[in-house]
């Protein structure tokens, strides 16, 4: 499988650039305030959608001070809602290390999420980049109702496939298919921008269903615990599969121990073990390896360069990932 540090070769110069200039972007007065956004930027992951906004900006023409402007849009809106989310799921920990919540209590995470949130509109008023402020308050949008029709559907278990897309359409697709718009927009490929953006919710919605697997530890060397998205009631793909495709027996035991023992570590084990007998997890796989050839098959028009190398790269990886 293909390195991180492989695919990011041919942007690597510019990720190191967007470093500095993101930081830039959340300055303020308020001592407090840069406190704890320099503790967000130190603890910063793999850099996913950066990456996504300068491939696809390389792959359609020349990356340009409006590409820049574009992915920090995109990364203070995954920052915020990222803030957000361990406020909303009370969550203290992210990616290894104290959320911000834990460190600085909910009312104050909560108003830094508020602020980089604000810094989107200011930024993209101050440059005259409305065009991206569309494709990223859409985005706003979309994530907020994902997570509230999670929410809302979550309450009686009745989740169908149907719904199950439309869920993680909108509250993980969205935001990387706002990267691969951006990227597209900021370089005038503006034929190419719908495109892009097909290509981008299908990355998203591949992402998503390898999280799903994740949870029933199926592979080798599972980079997170299993059984988290089971504690938490969450519908995730080889659940919905198995409630539709099994015994009326199998399914009012699924549907029990998921209203009720759902934080029982032995019924979590059993509901791991039924996903798995009854081909949950063959079928999620599969789901997911169909929307990512999808997802190439967009690719294949382009001319070959580097970032589309790379680019077919992050889709490999996305599926053949271990956490």
């Amino acid at each position: 499988m293909q390195k991180v540090e492989d695919i990011m070769a041919p942007i690597q110069s510019e990720l190191v650039a967007f470093e500095s200039y993101f930081k830039d972007s959340m300055k303020s007065d308020v001592a407090l305030l840069d406190k704890v956004t320099q503790y967000i930027v130190k603890r910063k992951g793999k850099q996913m959608r950066p990456m996504f906004v300068f491939l696809t900006a390389k792959m359609l023409g020349e990356i340009n001070q409006v590409t820049y402007d574009a992915t920090t849009l995109v990364e203070l809106l995954h920052t915020a809602t990222l803030v957000h989310d361990d406020v909303v799921d009370d969550a203290n920990e992210r990616r290894g290390f104290f959320s911000v919540n834990a460190l600085w209590k909910n009312k104050i995470a909560v108003l830094v999420g508020d602020y980089m949130l604000s810094r989107i509109l200011l930024l993209s008023i101050e440059k005259e980049n409305l065009e991206l402020l569309k494709v990223v308050a859409r985005a706003v949008r979309e994530m907020s109702e994902g997570e509230l029709l999670q929410i809302e559907k979550a309450r009686d278990l009745n989740i169908d496939e149907e719904i199950y897309f439309e869920v993680i359409r909108k509250k993980t697709a969205s935001l990387i298919s706002t990267c691969c718009e951006a990227g597209a927009i900021s370089v005038h490929a503006n034929d190419h921008k719908e495109k892009m953006r097909k290509f981008g919710e299908l990355i998203g919605l591949a992402f998503q269903i390898k999280d799903d697997i994740f949870d029933y530890g199926s592979g080798e060397h599972i980079g997170k615990p299993t059984g988290i998205d089971i504690r938490e009631q969450k519908m995730t793909l080889p659940l919905i599969y198995v409630m539709n495709h099994s015994s009326p027996e199998i399914r009012k035991e699924l549907m029990y121990i998921m209203k009720n023992e759902y934080d029982v570590s032995a019924k979590i084990k059993r509901v791991i073990q039924i996903v798995i007998e009854y081909g949950g997890i063959q079928y999620a796989t599969q789901k997911m390896q169909s929307i990512a050839h999808e997802a190439l098959e967009i690719l294949v028009d382009f001319p070959d360069n580097d970032a589309k190398n790379a680019l077919i790269g992050l889709v490999h990886y996305t599926m053949n990932r271990e956490k």
